[in-house]
């Protein structure tokens, strides 16, 4: 038997928790959340080409969070099988061999489950290497799940164990360390972003949001593309300090962001009877990486016949009108498109402004705390919490050792 934590179907939990006002949802979703903590059996290889992992450390994630606090769009639902074992964000060790990987060597894992792993015949997605926009994602020897963390045969990484195919599998460098190498699945999702748009030499980009996402796009802008001004829109001194270091041009207050682009870019501020205002002028590219109210702001942040990017799961209507009237380019960008973009995040996660990213690092039967602690970092300061279901003693930055399985409660 194995620890995990499950995530269960459970509409009056989902609805409770996502009623709940911002500044509330750090205290009160954990324990409203349809989460458990339990032993279960270790999940079973589905077929051939699958091998066993044992997790190291696996990241909270903005859509983690966003499911917990009721946030997640319905259009999901489809695409994923329950009880799942959240995590997707994982760094593990071997417990087989595989293509010349011998045991307990340590891999990340690209956590998309397109037809190679479900042992279809590929899709026509599959088929021109664009995997991570797989029409199979229900179908195939393993149930609904459009990536690890959100399929009930897989197992996540927030268990002790969990099963990959084999082409999910990046090896590790021996010279990075974990807190680094777990940041390799966002940095092939930041990666990913960047390559989805062409950024000509001196583009002037707005980056909505510095969490996690924003953050790590913000490397990827600058070390892959020849971007010019990048202008970072973070609520919080700890975000705008970390955006400089790794590479923004400036960082605005949300609450400045309109005035503080029209300084920058040019342009004229208007405002309508209704409703805040926007810029007749603006960026060229804004790539929004919050997953909420911030794809409102890009909207009215771009210039016309600009491009917005959505790095960030969207999770509320918006007013599309600035789409139409300033023509505007709308780009989805959603996980990474395979071995390029992994073997890119692995180069920057050597980064030296990545140090101390992962700050807080939590047991499985502390999940409570941990959450909190997500759901809270950009204010605390923090950037990236995981659990390391391994360590049932694993203290986190100012904590006070962890609560034993029995005193938390089998049923979460």
């Amino acid at each position: 038997m194995i620890l995990a934590l499950e995530y269960h179907r459970s509409p009056a939990r989902y609805l409770a928790a996502g009623r709940l006002p911002g500044r509330l949802r750090p205290a009160a979703v954990p324990s409203l959340a349809p989460l458990r903590l339990s032993h279960r059996p270790p999940p079973a290889a589905p077929g051939p080409g699958w091998v066993r992992l044992r997790t190291v450390l696996s990241g909270i994630c903005g859509s983690d969070l966003a499911m917990a606090a009721g946030k997640v769009s319905p259009y999901l639902s489809p695409l994923v099988s329950m009880p799942f074992v959240p995590g997707h964000e994982v760094l593990a060790e071997l417990m087989d061999d595989v293509d010349g990987m011998p045991a307990g060597t340590r891999v990340v894992l690209d956590p998309v489950l397109p037809c190679r792993a479900r042992g279809t015949g590929p899709c026509p997605s599959c088929a021109s290497g664009h995997e991570n926009r797989c029409d199979h994602v229900n179908a195939g020897r393993i149930s609904s799940g459009l990536q690890t963390g959100f399929c009930a045969d897989t197992g996540g990484g927030w268990s002790e164990r969990l099963v990959a195919h084999r082409t999910q599998l990046h090896r590790v460098p021996e010279s990075l360390p974990p807190e680094r190498a777990v940041l390799a699945e966002p940095l092939a999702c930041a990666v990913r972003s960047v390559r989805r748009i062409d950024v000509p030499r001196g583009t002037s980009i707005v980056v909505v949001g510095a969490g996690t996402v924003g953050l790590l796009t913000v490397l990827a802008l600058r070390e892959l593309t020849p971007a010019g001004p990048i202008t970072v829109i973070a609520r919080h001194a700890g975000q705008r300090r970390r955006a400089r270091a790794l590479g923004a041009t400036e960082t605005i207050d949300p609450s400045a962001a309109l005035r503080g682009l029209r300084r920058i870019t040019g342009g004229s501020l208007v405002r309508p009877e209704l409703g805040p205002g926007y810029l007749l002028g603006g960026a060229d590219i804004v790539v929004e990486c919050t997953g909420g109210e911030g794809l409102d702001t890009a909207l009215r942040l771009v210039r016309a016949g600009g491009t917005v990017l959505l790095s960030g799961m969207p999770a509320k209507p918006v007013d599309l009108t600035p789409a139409w009237y300033r023509e505007l380019n709308i780009v989805g960008s959603y996980a990474s498109r395979g071995a390029d973009d992994f073997q890119a995040a692995l180069d920057l996660a050597s980064h030296d402004a990545l140090g101390g990213f992962v700050d807080g690092v939590y047991p499985l039967t502390r999940w409570r705390d941990a959450l909190s602690h997500a759901l809270s970092a950009g204010r605390s300061g923090s950037v990236k919490i995981a659990f390391a279901p391994q360590n049932g003693g694993a203290v986190p930055p100012g904590g006070d050792g962890a609560d034993h399985l029995d005193r938390e409660g089998a049923d979460g």
